[in-house]
């Protein structure tokens, strides 16, 4: 246990509680941990738990600012250009509206849904949950509402979003007059602000509010707490809220569903990422966008992308470009390959440092959209008619699919079958 600030006089209940690690599958005794304070998992250093200061307050209130910042940037201008004299304005939802004009539908709505309603979503289902739970009887159904909110964090892009702009700027500005609307610099607060609600927020302090108000979860089935859901099992954690119990089925304080391991995560895993293995190779040989300058039409493919990034003297552009389209999948698609391969035959060395590399190929899946993003963003700014135009290409949806692909595929792995297989965890 290891503290990031001075500690505090604690006022978490007096006995600890028992916590299974999420990545090594290791049960271990939590104490009660000082404000300010980090827990770590001894086996595999994996962080526990953070104990924060004001584990509701300034998570609520960041929220908050979200939410606003959020209608804000919706209701804003976004992108205005200007080409010979033509002039083009756009919001926030003009891209998503012109890839479906031309026809990319598949597209739009992924844009649609990682960079608005899948983040508005979360922002609002967090500050609802901490409402929720100051009042005297909070909802039951306030359990499944917080579970989605971890759920939905790596469809969370508006960062990756703010990236795409900053590249579809570069690639503007030598073709058009471009001037920024308050939209972005909105949207640039708001990926801030998220950013320090998730670094703030306390999710165990969230769970140990619900349970001491004494309010039973709603199980999925209506079951209250009687019959075979009640059996006793082998100890193993909630994947929702994490605590430790031997129920059979069901989560004895959040309500989930109860697994000592991830369903068929192997054959999953196995099946997401050889899907989004097909699917690479046409995502980098056809083209993701067409630009036409004057009647004359340019495919561009990922890599020609780059290379003109490298041309226009834009190194470090360039660098993040093919780091983030090229070098992410990559390294999910053999990463996840080496683990998989690695568990099926009972790997027993180097575990630690499979389950680091886990934890990288899980953090930046979703950097891969920054591509996408600039495509839709292009889309709905250069449509000028016969002066100049963007069309995505089909290997745009190809390269979508494949990040959405190895985001699912890291998200059904489960890291404790890497101990389980090296004979580490019990059965």
């Amino acid at each position: 246990m290891s503290s990031d600030a001075p500690a505090i006089a604690d006022t978490a209940p007096p006995a600890g509680r028992l916590r299974e690690c999420a990545d090594c599958g290791l049960i271990q005794h939590l104490p009660p941990l000082p404000r300010g304070s980090v827990a770590r998992c001894p086996r595999c250093n994996a962080v526990l738990r953070r104990r924060r200061v004001d584990p509701a307050g300034r998570a609520l209130a960041l929220a908050l600012t979200g939410i606003l910042l959020f209608a804000i940037a919706l209701a804003e201008p976004f992108i205005d250009i200007h080409v010979r004299g033509i002039a083009r304005f756009t919001t926030l939802l003009s891209g998503p509206i012109a890839l479906e004009q031309v026809g990319f539908w598949p597209l739009a709505l992924a844009v649609l849904a990682t960079t608005i309603a899948v983040p508005l979503a979360r922002l609002l289902a967090l500050a609802y949950v901490l409402l929720g739970q100051q009042q005297a009887r909070p909802p039951r159904h306030l359990y499944a509402v917080f579970r989605w909110v971890e759920r939905l964090n790596p469809w969370s892009m508006a960062e990756v979003f703010l990236l795409g702009v900053f590249v579809a700027y570069t690639r503007l500005v030598d073709i058009a007059e471009v001037e920024v609307g308050a939209a972005v610099y909105a949207l640039g607060a708001l990926a801030l602000a998220t950013a320090a609600a998730d670094s703030v927020l306390d999710p165990e302090a969230v769970w140990q509010g619900l349970e001491s108000r004494g309010i039973p979860p709603r199980r999925p089935d209506g079951d209250h707490g009687h019959g075979i859901h009640d059996q006793i099992g082998p100890l193993a954690g909630c994947d929702g809220c994490g605590l430790v119990s031997r129920t059979v089925r069901f989560c004895p304080r959040c309500g989930g569903r109860r697994r000592l391991r991830k369903a068929d995560s192997l054959a999953r895993t196995w099946a997401l990422m050889l899907a989004a293995a097909v699917l690479y190779v046409p995502a980098n040989l056809l083209p993701v966008m067409q630009v036409v300058n004057f009647g004359h039409g340019e495919a561009d493919t990922i890599l020609s992308g780059v290379n003109a990034l490298i041309q226009a003297d834009m190194w470090p552009l360039a660098a993040l470009v093919f780091f983030a389209s090229i070098t992410v999948p990559m390294l999910k698609l053999s990463g996840l390959t080496w683990l998989l391969v690695s568990i099926q035959f009972g790997a027993r060395t180097r575990v630690r440092e499979r389950t680091r590399l886990f934890r990288i190929v899980d953090a930046v899946g979703k950097w891969s959209m920054i591509d996408v993003f600039m495509i839709s963003i292009l889309t709905a700014l250069v449509r000028v008619g016969l002066l100049a135009s963007v069309n995505p290409g089909p290997g745009a949806i190809a390269f979508c699919g494949v990040v959405i692909l190895t985001i699912l595929a890291a998200g059904s792995f489960d890291p404790r079958l890497i101990w389980d297989a090296a004979g580490r965890n019990e059965a």
